[in-house]
C-alpha cells in the first residue's frame, strides 16, 4: 500500500531546474528538495513535485493543467502576472501557459459558487467567456 502521496512528474527539456526555480520564487511556503541534474524534486506551497530534464520528446499541453483558486483580485493578479513573465502566453477564461508551456487556471474561488446556483450558473458563463485574466468585479455584476 502507498504510505506517501502521490505527486507529478514534470517533463522538460533540459529546464527542469530553471521551472523549479521559478515556481519557488512565485508560490509561498517553496523550495527544492533534491537536484542530480537529471531530476529536480522540489515543493510548490508545501505540495511535492518532480522535475525530469527528459529532452525535447513530449510537450506540455492542456490536457493537464494546474489550478490555482483564488480569494482576491489581488491574489489572481499576482499569480497572472508572474506565471506570465519571460514569454507565457494568456489564454481565455482565466487559462494561461507559463514560459515552459505548463498549463495553468487562474481563477476565483466565487466562481465556484456561481457555477453551483442553478440561477447564477449561466450569467457567470456568459461573462467569464468573454475574459482573458478573471475579474471578479465583472462576475459579481453579471450574476446581480
Amino acid at each position: 500500500m502507498i504510505t506517501k502521496p502521490i505527486f507529478p512528474c514534470l517533463w522538460y527539456d533540459g529546464k527542469a531546474r530553471e521551472a523549479a526555480d521559478f515556481y519557488c520564487q512565485i508560490f509561498p511556503n517553496s523550495k527544492i528538495l533534491s537536484d542530480n541534474g537529471m531530476v529536480v524534486k522540489f515543493e510548490l506551497n508545501g505540495r511535492e513535485f518532480m522535475g525530469l530534464n527528459g529532452g525535447p520528446n513530449f510537450k506540455f499541453d492542456e490536457a493537464v493543467s494546474f489550478c490555482i483558486e483564488c480569494e482576491t483580485q489581488e491574489e489572481i493578479d499576482y499569480y497572472w502576472e508572474n506565471l506570465l513573465k519571460n514569454g507565457g502566453n494568456e489564454k481565455v477564461c482565466g487559462w494561461l501557459t507559463d514560459q515552459f508551456g505548463m498549463c495553468w487556471q487562474v481563477y476565483p474561488k466565487i466562481l465556484v459558487d456561481m457555477m453551483n446556483d442553478a440561477e447564477k450558473a449561466p450569467k457567470a458563463v456568459e461573462a467569464f467567456q468573454k475574459m482573458i485574466k478573471f475579474d471578479i468585479q465583472a462576475l459579481l455584476d453579471a450574476v446581480k
